[in-house]
């Protein structure tokens, strides 16, 4: 088999489980699991046998043409390199770990057939995206991945927090998908293609005459589906979710997307400085802000969404000056690490009986229920934190040695305000992820108070998922000196200044929080809670739902209760309530946006009602008098009918004799 034909089967697997799964969900419930399975594990398989065949040498290029527009052609079209190679191996694996996990965590889930097949059209989707070298069909697998979101996320629809999340999640992205479409196709009339290859080789040749504005109309897609500044709200709220869709969303698809498309097409961005410092500018805010953020956050998921929040911002920092193979470094080590993240706080979850950190800290011994999650998670907040040799450490420090490159002007065009944007901030939020790296760990691990419940075993395929994760967030990072060929040939070792610099004030971040811990811990003169409210038989996801519902732990009378133990209270002090609503953006939007369409709507509605149809209502009052009037003279009787017409007769007979009078006159 070609490496052609292996890659088409990689997106079309999933893509044919996920209809035959939504086809088969009600008639053979006993053929779900394995639709949803073997397809994506198949694909995943195959996305491996792509990247050995491709090997991190010359790009592949096959294209058919798909329809004749009558202007700029759309094409079917293939385009592996390495980089894309390797995301569809992380894709592939990450998704084939998301479906093996939720066949334990929503075994009881009566969605279940219908939530399998969307998570396998969402892979297939994604595996669109990368693979493909035109930039229409690539907006296919963007909007796809936008529907299944909006399902996904919505998954436990009887709640109103996730009807809400779902909703949001999706207007919010659609929003940046508008001016992304319009790039798209000012970047298609610059260049005459919507082809890839050809669009960077027009770039290359002859420039783009509008460089400025295609690349801020399509950062404004990237932005809304990334969750960068201003448009990252919608990420935090989409913790509504199943945690394996969160594991999925902020691992290896959407948010993956928009880093992935600015990395293909850099050049494009790279062509306008001011771009360039604008994605600097967003990327720092988004990192900075993200960080203090999740500092604050009592529910474990929504400080990992926060995290991959400022993750991203990382990424776009690394592309902000220039370096696509630092930011896809980090996109492969931070998909393995905030996976495993992810599935291992639905373990957590799932072990606690809630999602609250609070409640978490009144507990003990839930690292001896749990250990497998216990020792996973561990590391991968490790590699969160970038302390070595995990991979977080050494994708996180070459993001910063490339701003380091681009500070000092060593990088050609690339504006030295960029890369000392990106520096400062990057370094600083490498302190705020430590810190709540470790608040994080110490309140989840080392609670204090009651035994944690014990709801039982946890599903043997949930741990073993955790344990093959566990090892890309191990080893990824040591396979950096061979990456340089899959990334154009770049060094991505990480500098001694960064090196020392970052791993120093990480190592000051998480000794600052545990000291902070230690001390606020001491102070707090906590009480027993209680049982668990949550019934200890219920399904995995149950519990999360209840949490996630409620925004509150679920123990007791102090249910909601603010922890007095929680370091990020003393570390962000008077910032903190701030930074728990995110800096109150939602508010913002609220005043600017929602309040405002919301009040036209009600101003159309009383027209429509009050003005359009009043005068609909008059135009058929005369019609319907006329109606009653002639209804009344129906009476059925005959002489009364003659003697209308006799009447109407000597009415027109006297009528005709003055007409002819006059007439005559």
């Amino acid at each position: 088999m070609t490496l052609t034909t292996t890659a088409v089967l990689v997106p079309l697997l999933p893509f044919l489980g996920a209809a035959a799964g939504l086809l088969l969900g009600r008639r053979a419930p006993g053929f779900v699991r394995p639709l949803a399975v073997l397809p994506t594990l198949a694909a995943a398989a195959l996305t491996i046998a792509v990247a050995v065949g491709q090997g991190g040498g010359p790009a592949t290029d096959v294209a058919t043409r798909l329809t004749p527009t009558g202007s700029i052609p759309i094409d079917l079209a293939l385009h592996i390199d390495g980089f894309a190679a390797l995301i569809a191996v992380v894709v592939g694996v990450v998704a084939t770990c998301v479906q093996i996990y939720s066949t334990g965590y929503l075994r009881d889930d009566p969605r279940y057939p219908s939530y399998a097949a969307l998570v396998s059209l969402f892979t297939a989707a994604m595996l669109l995206v990368v693979y493909t070298g035109d930039l229409m069909v690539l907006l296919v697998g963007w909007e796809v991945m936008g529907i299944c979101s909006y399902f996904l996320v919505g998954h436990y629809w009887e709640t109103e927090t996730a009807r809400a999340a779902s909703l949001k999640a999706f207007l919010v992205t659609k929003l940046g998908d508008v001016p992304f479409l319009f790039g798209i196709f000012a970047l298609a009339a610059d260049t005459g293609t919507f082809r890839i290859t050809g669009i960077l080789g027009s770039v290359a040749n002859r420039g783009l005459d509008h460089p400025t504005l295609i690349a801020l109309l399509l950062l404004a897609g990237v932005a809304g589906k990334s969750a960068q500044f201003p448009l990252h709200t919608w990420l935090p709220d989409a913790m509504a979710g199943p945690t394996p869709v969160s594991a999925l969303i902020h691992a290896a698809t959407m948010v993956a997307a928009g880093i992935y498309v600015v990395a293909r097409l850099l050049p494009v961005f790279a062509a306008s400085a001011a771009a360039l410092v604008v994605m600097a500018v967003i990327a720092a805010i988004t990192m900075v802000g993200s960080g203090l953020a999740a500092l604050a956050q009592d529910d474990i998921k929504r400080v990992l969404a926060y995290s991959t929040v400022g993750q991203l911002g990382y990424m776009l920092g690394a592309l902000a000056v220039g370096d696509r193979g630092a930011a896809v470094f980090h996109l492969l080590a931070h998909g393995a690490f905030k996976a495993l993240l992810f599935l291992g706080a639905g373990v957590i979850i799932h072990a606690a009986g809630t999602n609250s950190l609070a409640a978490m800290s009144r507990m003990s011994g839930l690292s001896r229920r749990i250990p497998d999650a216990y020792w996973t998670v561990t590391v991968a907040l490790l590699a969160l934190a970038a302390i070595p040799p995990f991979a977080g450490f050494f994708s996180k420090e070459a993001v910063l040695g490339a701003a380091e490159h681009a500070a000092t002007g060593a990088a050609h065009g690339i504006p030295g305000a960029a890369g000392w944007t990106v520096l400062v901030s990057g370094l600083l939020t490498a302190l705020l992820t430590a810190a709540y790296a470790a608040r994080l760990w110490l309140l989840a691990f080392k609670g204090r108070g009651v035994e944690v419940p014990d709801h039982g075993p946890q599903p043997v395929v949930m741990n073993a998922v955790l344990w093959v994760l566990f090892i890309p967030t191990v080893a990824l990072g040591l396979s950096a000196p061979l990456l340089p060929e899959w990334f154009d040939g770049r060094s991505l070792a990480p500098t001694l200044t960064t090196s020392v610099l970052g791993t120093g004030i990480a190592v000051v971040g998480g000794l600052v929080t545990y000291a902070t811990w230690r001390h606020t811990t001491a102070l707090a003169a906590r009480t027993p809670i209680g049982a668990v409210v949550v019934d200890p038989d219920a399904a995995p996801g149950l519990a999360e739902e209840t949490a996630i519902a409620t925004h509150a732990p679920v123990y007791g009378d102090n249910a909601g209760a603010a922890d007095p133990a929680d370091p990020g209270r003393l570390l962000l002090g008077p910032l903190h309530r701030h930074a728990a609503v995110g800096f109150h953006l939602d508010a913002v939007y609220s005043a600017l946006f929602v309040r405002p369409v919301r009040a036209a709507a009600t101003l159309v509605r009383f027209l429509d009602r009050e003005v359009v149809d009043t005068y609909v209502r008059g135009a058929g009052t005369a019609p319907r008098w006329l109606g009653a009037a002639v209804r009344r003279a129906q009476t059925g009787n005959v002489q009364t009918y003659l003697g209308a017409l006799l009447a109407g007769s000597l009415v027109l007979a006297i009528a005709a004799v003055l007409v002819a009078t006059g007439t005559g006159a």
